[in-house]
């Protein structure tokens, strides 16, 4: 009991014996490929894109810049409110959107919504 605290060998303690991470262990490579981005925005700049959210929220807006965490600069930006009697748009401008918080990212021409074929009909 005297010993306690102390860092006693025999009892793996805190001590920076071998094999420990005193500095000595395998260092980090320098020469690690670079990391590709999950998506190729690259083809959607300057055109204008879908973006939904966590929660969501829905904007439009013309794609200005990226980076590797999916954070979105967009220019020329509308919120898209939904209402229960139906929906407005809410002009934003310039805009800066956080990666982590974006579930869906597609681009405006094209996009047409489809029904659920996945709920059930009712009286089924």
């Amino acid at each position: 009991m005297a010993d306690r605290g102390r860092g006693g060998a025999a009892r793996g303690g805190r001590g920076g014996g071998p094999g420990t991470r005193g500095g000595k262990g395998p260092q980090p490579t320098l020469d690690k490929p670079k990391r590709e981005a999950i998506l190729d925005l690259s083809k959607y700049a300057n055109q204008r894109i879908r973006v939904k959210f966590t929660g969501g929220r829905e904007v439009t807006g013309v794609l200005k810049g990226y980076d590797q965490l999916l954070n979105l600069v967009l220019d020329e930006v509308e919120e898209i409110l939904q209402f229960e009697s139906g929906s407005r748009t809410r002009s934003l401008g310039l805009v800066v959107l956080r990666g982590p918080t974006i579930t869906l990212l597609s681009p405006v021409d094209g996009w047409e919504e489809i029904a659920n074929p996945f709920v059930q009909q009712e009286g089924a």
